[in-house]
């Protein structure tokens, strides 16, 4: 138990009041309170009103507001508290957990995920980086603007996940492998047009990925030596592949080897603007973002976190 009770606003994804997932939020409020904490509970019966009501419980200054779910929530999560000095906490109950996975936070044991954050509300948080999109809308010309902590995908990747979040059946990151096999049927190159810490540069590839952290899908290490907090976007970029050879690539990305294949291409930059002649949209954390292009920039040590 932490040596001084914590003021901590709990907001629980409302995509889980079905399924096996349902009773992780009531047990976290629940085992909070039972070690001490003042806690107050956000549930919403949409991720609409839950953003209302956790920014407004945002501005109270709580010692932490912490998340229940998948990188859905953390992207919520990030968005709310990013730039200020109250601490992002998650308890990963969702389908990737992608982000908890990165930052060392139990992925798949709720109870134990409870416990590290217990022990991590007595400590001082930990800075790490985050990555500001934005971008212009194309039908009403008004700028828009987005953070993300884990990974943005602007590609194959991009479409897979659209796919992906679509299906309600299965869970956890067979969805995903699913969705990529149904996609790999229509795959394609795309034409982009990149600036790459202002240098520019036209490709033709598969995939455009851009990791502050490591893996996508539940473990899929598309950026494996990223760092969240060393300042820097690492760039995957996947040239034209036959479908066979996108199969034989495909499981090496959960060893993070297939970075070692020379027809991937990996970047580090501080910024990136990503353009592409066909219509592609733009994937952030698993939540939608916007079509290309967008311009996204590292911003280092501007979130908190309890990890």
């Amino acid at each position: 138990m932490t040596t001084k009770p914590r003021r901590v606003v709990v907001a629980i994804n409302p995509s889980a009041s079905f399924g096996a997932s349902r009773a992780v939020g009531p047990a976290v409020v629940q085992t909070l309170r039972a070690m001490g904490h003042e806690v107050t509970s956000l549930t919403e019966p949409d991720f609409e009103s839950l953003l209302a009501s956790a920014a407004a419980a945002v501005r109270t200054k709580p010692d932490a507001l912490v998340v229940v779910g998948g990188d859905g929530m953390v992207n919520l999560g990030t968005n709310l508290v990013v730039g200020t000095r109250v601490p992002l906490g998650i308890i990963p109950s969702g389908t990737g957990n992608d982000m908890a996975r990165g930052l060392g936070i139990p992925h798949d044991d709720t109870e134990a995920a409870i416990r590290h954050l217990d022990a991590v509300l007595g400590r001082p948080p930990r800075a790490i980086d985050a990555v500001r999109i934005d971008w212009t809308d194309a039908a009403t010309g008004d700028p828009g603007q987005r953070w993300f902590a884990c990974v943005l995908s602007a590609g194959f990747d991009a479409i897979v996940n659209e796919r992906a979040n679509s299906m309600r059946h299965p869970k956890g990151a067979s969805r995903y492998i699913l969705a990529l096999f149904a996609e790999l049927a229509r795959l394609h190159p795309i034409r982009y047009r990149l600036e790459l810490d202002g240098t520019a540069d036209e490709v033709e590839a598969l995939m455009v990925s851009v990791g502050n952290n490591v893996s996508i899908g539940g473990g899929m290490k598309v950026t494996p030596d990223a760092l969240v907090d060393d300042g820097l976007l690492d760039v995957m970029i996947v040239k034209p592949l036959s479908r066979f050879s996108f199969l034989r690539i495909f499981p090496r990305v959960f060893r993070g080897e297939h970075v070692t294949d020379p027809r991937v291409r990996m970047e580090r930059v501080r910024r990136i603007r990503i353009a592409a002649d066909t219509e592609v949209v733009a994937y952030a954390d698993g939540e939608r973002i916007a079509p290309l292009p967008i311009q996204l920039e590292v911003v280092p040590g501007v979130l908190r976190v309890l990890a």
